[in-house]
Formats: C-alpha cells, sequence, structure tokens
C-alpha cells in the first residue's frame, strides 16, 4: 500500500470511528495543514476529540471496531496521564494521535471547524486560524514553518490579534513567555 493510500485508508477508518463515537472532533497536525493549502509530506494524523464526558474504554472499543489499536501498553492509562490516545491504523500502518480536548479555545475550534473532503473520507478540520494556535503550542521547528506557511497560503483568514492573544495565554500557562516574543517575530517575517 502506498503512503497516499494508507493514510486515505486511515482517514476513512478515521471518519467512522469519529462518526460512531458521536462526540465533536476535528482533524489537527500535518493532515489539517495540507488540507488548508500548504504542501507538505506527513505519514501521520493527528486529530482532537471533546473528552468532557468521553468514556476512555469506549472510546478505545469505538477505535478498535475500526481497525485502530493501541501503540503503548496500557493506552488508557497513557491518555489519562497524558491526554492522548496513542493508536495506529492496523491495515495501514498509519499512527494516529487522537488528543483529548477539554480547554475553551478547543471547545471553540472544534465549533469552528469545517468539512473537508480527502478524496473519499470526509472530516472535519481545524479552520486556518485555530490551526495556527495549536501550531504555536506546540512549537516545535516543523510547526513554526507551518505556521509561516499556513498564513502565506491563506491571507486574511487570521485574526492576528486574538491568535496572538492566545499564544500569550498559552505561553503562560507553559511557562515560556519568549514564545510571544518568538511568535511575534515570526509575524513580522510573514509580513514582509
Amino acid at each position: 500500500m502506498t503512503a497516499d493510500l494508507a493514510v486515505t485508508a486511515a482517514l476513512q477508518a478515521l471518519a467512522d470511528a469519529l462518526d460512531d463515537l458521536g462526540a465533536p472532533a476535528m482533524v489537527i497536525g500535518g493532515i489539517a495543514v495540507i488540507a488548508r493549502g500548504v504542501p507538505r509530506a506527513t505519514l501521520d494524523i493527528d486529530a482532537t476529540v471533546w473528552a468532557e464526558r468521553l468514556d476512555l474504554e469506549v472510546a478505545l472499543n469505538v477505535f478498535g471496531r475500526h481497525g485502530f489499536v493501541p501503540r503503548v501498553a496500557d493506552a488508557r492509562q497513557f491518555a489519562e496521564v497524558h491526554q492522548t490516545l496513542l493508536l495506529r491504523h492496523l491495515a495501514s500502518g498509519t499512527p494516529l494521535d487522537v488528543s483529548l480536548a477539554r480547554l475553551p479555545f478547543e471547545r471553540e475550534a472544534l465549533a469552528r471547524a469545517t468539512p473537508v473532503d480527502f478524496g473519499g473520507p470526509t472530516l472535519l478540520v481545524a479552520n486556518v486560524e485555530d490551526l495556527v494556535v495549536y501550531k504555536a503550542v506546540a512549537w516545535r521547528e516543523r510547526d513554526r514553518s507551518d505556521i509561516e506557511r499556513l498564513l502565506l497560503a491563506n491571507p486574511g483568514q487570521v485574526n492576528v490579534e486574538r491568535v496572538r492573544a492566545l499564544v500569550t495565554e498559552f505561553a503562560a500557562a507553559l511557562d515560556a513567555p519568549e514564545r510571544v516574543v518568538e511568535f511575534d517575530a515570526l509575524l513580522v517575517r510573514v509580513s514582509r
């Protein structure tokens, strides 16, 4: 199975699993960046699901019925500690990280997500503005590059004041005040 077919198969299984799960959910990460107009490679899928009333055993069973198996020995315990289900689509080998959303920002982002057709499966995907915030929280080199490319590919689709305020809040919570300075520098580079 080629990488494209593998990811498409995993996306279809994810769409079916999320339908069965019934909780608000969306795709984030590299697949979302691609869906929002930035060409890049990725071999995994990142999603988020509203977890306020989510039973992790039920969720693991639902994902299991759709071909996703845990990537760690005690997936439920790992998810309770790290707020992420680490799964793999067995048929394609595609890794899937499902973050457990509980924050007000995440609730808003889930409500703002829009459907994207992935050549068969259709899934809700974080909008550009919220995706920039997710990437600013992660803040790895790839994330910073994604932010720049998202902003350049989607002019006028980001309320920079809202995003900067959220980045400031998350930077304070993460005890990373330098992130705001670095984010501002990124915005300057993009505006040139």
